[in-house]
């Protein structure tokens, strides 16, 4: 059986005195409700994250990284940097990054085999927009992205990824894709990854990324194929985490 993962996606969000409160909060709050839990912050709060986090349950992890391993790329963070602050996750391909970025397919396939390279668990996510599920097009959109990283990463590191299905019309928008449309979607990328190898597909974790919240996070995490969450907004809030994390 699958373990559930519910990660904290802070975006561009805090500050040292806030963070040490929602962390503390957190592993406050924390019992073995059965699910694994980690943050994505910011780099800049890396350190703080080690600091504060290192002899916790709570993984940390980054929300993006370099495709390169060093060199004159001014503002880049390389996988082994975020190695160097005890990160175990890194996001990948996240839709902000596609959407404001232009971050094709293929650069976040990259990205995601620098982070294996390193030792690090890429969560490389994929969705839709509005318009393409209107126009029908989720299954090709989601699991395009997805075989974009299929088809560059070995077969022997693909049991060391993460997936997460963030509809994009469903993030900050206050609107969730139903658990039926969600579980579709989920299903969807994981008959994908069975077609590349079937054991792996049926153990890889795949969260859902789309305004969970902690009344609604139950029944989304009920479906057969959806393994945890992605969480924005209610990530910033001790109390809603947790409320999420519980309702495994």
């Amino acid at each position: 059986m699958r373990r559930k993962l519910v990660i904290g996606n802070w975006k561009m969000n805090g500050n040292r005195a806030g963070n040490t409160a929602l962390l503390s909060g957190i592993i406050a709050g924390l019992n073995d409700f059965g699910a694994d839990c980690a943050v994505c912050v910011p780099a800049p709060y890396l350190a703080q994250c080690q600091a504060e986090l290192q002899d916790s349950p709570v993984a940390w992890g980054a929300q993006d990284l370099s495709v390169h391993a060093a060199g004159a790329y001014t503002g880049e963070v390389s996988a082994a940097m975020l190695v160097d602050f005890g990160a175990r996750y890194v996001l990948c391909g996240h839709s902000e990054r596609r959407a404001y970025h232009k971050e094709s397919s293929e650069l976040v396939a990259q990205k995601a085999v620098a982070a294996l390279a390193a030792g690090l668990t890429p969560v490389v996510c994929v969705g839709e927009t509005l318009e393409q599920r209107e126009a029908g097009e989720t299954e090709a959109v989601i699991c395009g992205q997805l075989q974009a990283v299929l088809d560059v990463v070995a077969a022997d590191d693909l049991a060391k990824i993460v997936v997460a299905y963030e509809p994009v019309w469903a993030i900050g928008t206050g609107k969730t894709a139903t658990p039926q449309i969600a579980q579709e979607a989920h299903a969807l990328l994981r008959a994908r990854v069975a077609q590349k190898n079937a054991p792996v597909a049926a153990g890889m974790q795949i969260l859902y990324g789309g305004s969970m919240k902690p009344d609604n996070a139950k029944e989304l995490m009920a479906q057969p194929d959806i393994d945890g969450g992605l969480i924005g907004g209610a990530a910033l809030k001790a109390a809603d985490f947790l409320g999420i994390i519980q309702a495994v």
